[in-house]
Formats: C-alpha cells, structure tokens, sequence
C-alpha cells in the first residue's frame, strides 16, 4: 500500500518539475528572464569602481552617494580589486 502511494507521490513530482521547466523555457522564449532587478545602473557600478580604485572614498561614503547598502557595492565591485587599493596613509606619502 505504501509503496503504491510512494510511486504516485514520485510521478507527480516529476510532472510539477517538468511542468516547471516548461513554464521556465517558455518564459525566456519570449525574452523574460528572472531573479531581481540589480540596485545599481552599469553606470553607477562603474562610477563606484572608479571611486573605490581612486582610494579616496571609502565603501560606506559610496554607499551613501549611491543611496544602497554596502554589501550592495562590495556585491559589484570588482573581487580581484577588493583589499588591494592603496592605503590612505599610502597614497598622502608618495
């Protein structure tokens, strides 16, 4: 008896994933993606970049010109230049 049930319950779910996968593809053929819409323009995520490579600005200080979180700047900043931009006391010496 379980194991009929168990067999049923399988082949339902294996039709809601397809179904899902369905929808999904049909959904991209006509030019709809998901997930959420991105805080910052490309412009934006440039000019912040600019910002935090030039070292004159702190992460939070182009937060707050942007008006988002941090974790949203540090999330597009490039990873390779995150912690390797010269110190402040660095760039007032040379």
């Amino acid at each position: 008896m379980f194991g009929m049930l168990s067999v049923l319950a399988e082949l339902q779910r294996e039709l809601i994933v397809a179904n899902t996968r369905d929808g999904l593809a049909a959904a991209r053929a006509r030019g709809r993606t998901g997930g959420r819409r991105p805080k910052l323009t490309p412009d934006q995520v440039h000019h912040a970049q600019q910002l935090y490579d030039a070292g004159t600005h702190t992460v939070q200080r182009i937060a707050d010109l942007l008006q988002v979180p941090r974790s949203t700047i540090y999330g597009h900043l490039n990873k390779a230049s995150i912690g390797r931009r010269p110190t402040a006391k660095a760039t007032l010496e040379a």
